[in-house]
């Protein structure tokens, strides 16, 4: 029988055991060498006592040990959670080590789509089967499906032979291609919502106890935290990110604001010293960033608008954006109406900057008001102008007696110099002469009508005289309306003919009209100023001029009365014979006169003898090739078309008056003068 401290020995053998942590059947082995040795039974049965208690303490021992790794596990978890940086490596994580500590082949974490109504798979570890990595299940469908459906925890053992849940084909395949057997599967819940399921499984049957579904509900509600906190830190960098850029928006719209501010302070500051449309489309150049223009004939219809799909309203008279005086799209470029009293003034076109925010819209739309007002008040300006010089130009016609240095002083405040030489132009809206049956056509026309053509009239000779006055100003002459159209007193510029300026004044009218200008000049009227009645008379020649034009049908031309030949003559105020003869035969009188020929003598007979060469010799007593030699010599003078029928009218006329104020001078004017 073994002493006391033999069974002290043996009990502390077993404490070593416990010590190192050794397996349960190395237990058995004290009581089996005590029993080779022959210990007696009351011996063995405290050995036996003493191997219980000590696989109880080991048991209680390894069970601490495992809630210990679970508690660890659960803690790195928490965490992970805690420094949450990337969504996934923290539920691969949690998957990992779901793995780890119940000991499974293989687990995996699926998550609802509200979108589809199914669930998918997000995260697999110990997975080999790529089918099985992209199943997507059905509420209802599979083992997690009902999980996901019913927020409950489901296992089983063999997954192929438990009919509790729903098989389909797809999710059968992908779970045979994985080789799964036992599945466990938890539910992930927010609340009352479930968002996805947490699986541990393996390739052979297994039965899960109630620890085990219970630590992986815990990591599956760890995994729940994760997503919502991921899901709340998105939405928190989404806010901020909202916040940045309403931060950026609002310090932008400041700066755009702060330059509204500064170009409204420069525009006023630009009217109140009296600045002009340059300087208006330099200070919103320089606060928009383009390039700036101002043009009095905005651009056509071309499909730009406000935000660039529709029509622009620019120059199509339909009331559209622009004649409210907003800035609207035009291509790639923004143009900005200048309009006052519904009347097109131009535009300011900014270039180089594609898109305008409202604000910036507003100040190009400010910088046309401004344009607008200083176009206003420069016409206020000029048409004071425009009447002081009308005045002066009408007291010269109307009241000629005035002492020329009055006038002198007049003029000279309206920077012109009437001691200079100048012409007077008369100049109407060019019409066609009327016929009778278009007499009888306006006389049937109802009294709306007239009023209508009255009131256009009206309208068409305001714009003449505004832009025969401009013509004026940019010429240092005078301008007034009068007798339904414009007069005019001009400067002529060195070796300029009175035919010449008309030619050009008609030109420029016309142009700056757009419909035909016809315009007519007196003689040079040498000192305005000094010989004030030669306006009038001037005026009165001018007109005759006029009306001659439009008899011959040359609407839009400009004349002067040397130009139309007799016609002219009849028409000139101061007769001028000998200007006529010398310009209708004047190369033929000359050449008599160096060669001693007798051209002229030629002329007289060839015309008396109705323009036969045979009977002209008989009358001078020549031989006809003389005849035919100084008839050819005469075309050479005057030019081929001599002898066409006005052409030759005009020579016989300066060939009579030659005759006439040769040897007894020139003959009287109608004034007897």
């Amino acid at each position: 029988m073994p002493h006391l401290d033999d069974h002290t020995a043996l009990s502390l053998e077993y404490l070593e055991l416990l010590a190192r942590g050794a397996a349960a059947e190395a237990y058995d082995r004290p009581g089996l060498l005590a029993r080779a040795d022959g210990a007696d039974e009351a011996t063995l049965a405290a050995l036996e006592r003493s191997r219980r208690l000590a696989l109880g303490v080991r048991a209680e021992l390894e069970e601490r040990r495992r809630r210990e790794a679970e508690l660890s596990a659960l803690y790195a978890t928490a965490h992970d959670l805690a420094g949450l940086r990337d969504l996934d490596a923290v539920l691969r994580a949690i998957v990992r080590r779901a793995r780890s500590l119940l000991g499974t082949e293989v687990a995996y974490l699926s998550l609802n789509d509200p979108v589809a109504g199914d669930t998918y798979m997000r995260v697999t570890e110990g997975s080999v089967a790529a089918r099985f990595q992209q199943l997507r299940l059905g509420m209802g469908e599979g083992l997690g499906g009902l999980v996901a459906q019913t927020a409950r925890p489901y296992v089983t053992a063999d997954y192929f032979a438990d009919d509790r849940f729903q098989h389909t084909d797809a999710i059968d395949a992908g779970v045979r291609d994985e080789g799964l057997v036992a599945i466990l599967g938890v539910p992930l819940t927010l609340g009352s919502a479930v968002i996805g399921v947490l699986f541990a499984a393996d390739r052979h049957t297994r039965v899960f106890g109630r620890d085990q579904i219970a630590l992986l509900g815990s990591f599956a509600a760890h995994a729940a935290v994760a997503l919502d906190t991921a899901r709340l830190l998105a939405e928190t960098r989404e806010a901020l990110s909202r916040l940045e850029r309403a931060n950026e928006i609002v310090r932008d719209r400041g700066l755009v604001i702060e330059r509204a501010f500064d170009v409204h302070d420069r525009l006023t500051e630009l009217v109140l010293r009296g600045g002009g449309v340059p300087e208006v489309t330099e200070a919103v150049a320089g606060v928009l960033g383009g390039e700036v223009t101002f043009t009095e004939h905005p651009p056509t219809r071309d499909g730009g608008t406000e935000d660039g799909d529709g029509g622009d309203g620019i120059g199509d008279g339909g009331g559209g954006d622009s004649a409210r005086g907003r800035a609207v799209r035009h291509g790639r470029d923004w143009v900005a109406e200048v309009s006052a009293g519904g009347e097109r003034l131009g535009a300011l076109v900014l270039r180089g900057r594609p898109r305008l925010d409202p604000v910036d819209r507003r100040t190009l739309e400010r910088a046309a008001m401004v344009t607008s007002l200083l176009l206003l008040a420069r016409r206020s300006a000029g048409e004071a102008e425009q009447r002081v010089r009308g005045e002066l130009l009408d007291d010269l016609l109307d009241a000629p007696d005035r002492a020329p240095g009055l006038v002198r002083e007049r003029a000279r405040r309206v920077g012109a110099d009437l001691d200079a030489p100048h012409a007077v132009l008369a100049a109407h809206i060019g019409q066609a002469e009327h016929t009778e049956h278009t007499q009888h056509a306006e006389h049937a026309e109802s009294a709306e009508s007239t009023e209508h053509a009255a009131s256009t009239d009206g309208s068409q000779g305001r714009r003449l005289w505004s832009a025969a006055s401009h013509l004026a100003a940019t010429s240092r002459g005078l301008a007034a309306a009068r007798d339904g159209g414009a007069v005019l007193l001009l400067p002529l510029a060195p070796g300029e003919s009175t035919t010449a300026l008309a030619r050009r004044t008609a030109a420029d009218l016309t142009a700056s009209l757009r419909v035909p200008v016809t315009v007519g000049a007196s003689a040079v009227v040498a000192s305005p100023a000094a010989r004030a009645h030669a306006v009038g008379d001037g005026y009165a020649e001018a007109l005759r001029c006029l009306e001659a034009l439009r008899l011959l049908g040359r609407a839009g031309e400009g004349t002067a009365a040397g130009e139309l030949g007799f016609l002219g003559l009849l028409l000139a105020d101061g007769r001028d014979v000998e200007g006529f003869v010398r310009g209708t035969i004047g190369p033929v009188l000359a050449y008599d006169e160096r060669r001693g020929t007798r051209l002229v003598a030629t002329l007289q007979a060839y015309f008396a003898t109705g323009m036969s060469p045979l009977r002209t010799k008989d009358v001078l007593h020549v031989h006809v090739n003389t005849v035919a030699q100084r008839i050819d010599r005469v075309g050479q003078l005057l030019g081929r078309d001599w002898q066409s029928p006005g052409r030759a009218l005009e020579i016989q006329l300066a060939l009579r008056l030659h005759t006439m104020t040769g040897p007894g001078g020139p003959l009287p004017d109608a004034r007897g003068r």
